[in-house]
């Protein structure tokens, strides 16, 4: 291990709907997963969270059911397991949570291919505003194409062209956050004029996808951009990173697996002018940690034996876009001729790191999926699991790990009870937010008065310094013409 020991990175990674990565759980004595309606459950959350001194929630969400299984377009088999449906809209409770604490940030997932750029940076201005600057946004272009279907489309936009349009969303958004109202426009109190007219203008954005002429309805807020996540792993995935994230979202089964994304968005980040430090890479984990490892196993088991097969098999259709239930239930698709190669390879992968011996049939791959979904499972006691994020951070050099939930809240109490004494004993993460009731940005770098975009990042282009008629940029691109 190295002797420079690295200040973790940790977030509960939570979805607004009965089951995020464990369907049927909601079934299991003591989950909450069905109180996702109810905002007291999401405020009682949050104060624990940040009573511990998590970074952030980190929200996850989808536009549509996991339909594919036993399809087309069913949600037979998803309904009863709650597998991520019904789900609520995350960003809406945002604002209740942050008024009942100061300093855990919220990470909400929304995409760039459903919503016109105008109205997502709306909204998340109005709710850094109303969180004091502790939110980010997690940028996806969906999988889905159930949401697609329901957003007026017969199928899913071509998955490398979703990456083109998000990139030129992004610009939007930057230039409606950053260079439509100057830093001095806002006039100080006692002033006659609520705003200088002057220091507000049109970005007049004229693009492939887009054409918005602005301006940006909101003031600025306390972070003008919000915290960027990302989460792409496809080649388009990881240059969209590399590009605009300054946090990104890794899953991977073991950190020498994980490594190669790593080095990769942060080559790619540096050839870009980017400080590649400066990207925060989370992998995803779910944790069971108990007093000994042998409990922990057997609270493993017991969390495993309430889940739903069927609807983990419709989780593994909407992500892999497979349906398998043609399959015999005792058929090994490592094995299978006819099955698709990316299942084939999925499964190979899966059963490389698993325990040898057994037949990677439906059953299997459900039981596999079941808890954590196609994320690593770290299972034993504070030391145990403490050696093993040890490892992580060695040998793949992520920043901190995004935990799903088995149970909710029961899963976070363990590792509160259990875990976080370890590492602070290590340590290994902090005993207080390096900013306290500073914005999300501050306390993920860890920079008092660090809440704009970074200099190296795209983004820092288009600020509209006080002082200046119009911003750096629209001078350059006029003198361009």
């Amino acid at each position: 291990m190295s002797s420079t020991k690295k200040q973790l990175i940790l977030n509960a990674f939570a979805m607004q709907a009965p089951g995020h990565l464990n369907p049927g759980l909601f079934k299991y004595p003591g989950d909450q997963g069905s109180e996702y309606k109810n905002i007291k459950s999401w405020i009682a959350l949050a104060e624990k969270l940040e009573k511990a001194k998590f970074h952030a929630i980190f929200f996850a969400d989808v536009l549509g059911g996991y339909d594919v299984y036993k399809g087309p377009a069913n949600l037979e088999p998803t309904i009863p397991a709650a597998s991520q449906f019904p789900i609520n809209d995350p960003l809406y409770s945002i604002p209740a949570m942050a008024a009942a604490t100061k300093s855990i940030g919220f990470g909400v997932t929304a995409s760039t291919t459903y919503e016109q750029p105008y109205l997502l940076a709306r909204r998340f201005s109005t709710v850094d505003h109303l969180s004091d600057g502790r939110i980010a946004w997690n940028i996806v272009t969906s999988y889905l194409d159930s949401a697609a279907r329901n957003l007026g489309l017969d199928t899913q936009i071509e998955h490398d062209e979703r990456y083109k349009i998000a990139h030129e969303y992004l610009d939007v958004t930057y230039k409606l956050w950053e260079a439509s109202w100057r830093d001095d426009a806002v006039q100080p109190p006692g002033s006659n004029s609520y705003a200088d007219p002057k220091g507000v203008r049109q970005i007049n954005h004229e693009g492939k996808y887009f054409n918005v002429p602005g301006p940006h309805l909101c003031e600025p807020s306390p972070q003008r951009t919000p915290f960027l996540f990302q989460a792409g792993t496809s080649s388009a995935g990881k240059k969209f990173a590399a590009t605009h994230a300054e946090a990104i979202f890794l899953n991977a089964h073991t950190p020498e697996l994980i490594r190669p994304s790593v080095d990769s968005i942060r080559s790619q980040a540096k050839e870009l002018g980017r400080d590649p430090a400066s990207i925060k890479i989370v992998a995803g984990l779910l944790v069971i940690v108990a007093e000994t490892d042998e409990k922990a196993q057997e609270k493993f088991e017991k969390l495993a034996s309430y889940g739903d097969r069927e609807g983990a098999l419709s989780l593994f259709g909407g992500w892999s876009g497979y349906d398998l239930s043609s399959y015999g239930d005792d058929e090994d698709f490592r094995f299978i001729e006819s099955a698709p190669p990316a299942v084939r390879s999925m499964v190979t992968h899966w059963a490389s790191v698993s325990p040898q011996g057994l037949t990677w049939n439906k059953k299997t791959i459900a039981e596999h999926l079941i808890l954590g979904g196609n994320g690593a499972k770290l299972i034993g006691n504070a030391k145990t699991v403490a050696d093993e994020l040890e490892r992580w951070v060695e040998v793949s050099d992520v920043d901190g790990f995004n935990f799903s939930y088995a149970s909710i809240p029961e899963t976070f109490d363990d590792m509160i009870e259990y875990l976080l004494p370890e590492l602070r004993k290590r340590g290994l993460f902090w005993d207080d937010y390096a900013v306290p009731g500073g914005t999300l940005r501050e306390n993920y770098l860890g920079v008092k008065g660090q809440n704009r975009l970074s200099e190296s990042h795209p983004g820092s282009k288009y600020f509209w310094k006080a002082g200046e008629d119009v911003p750096a940029y629209s001078r350059q691109e006029a003198k361009s013409v």
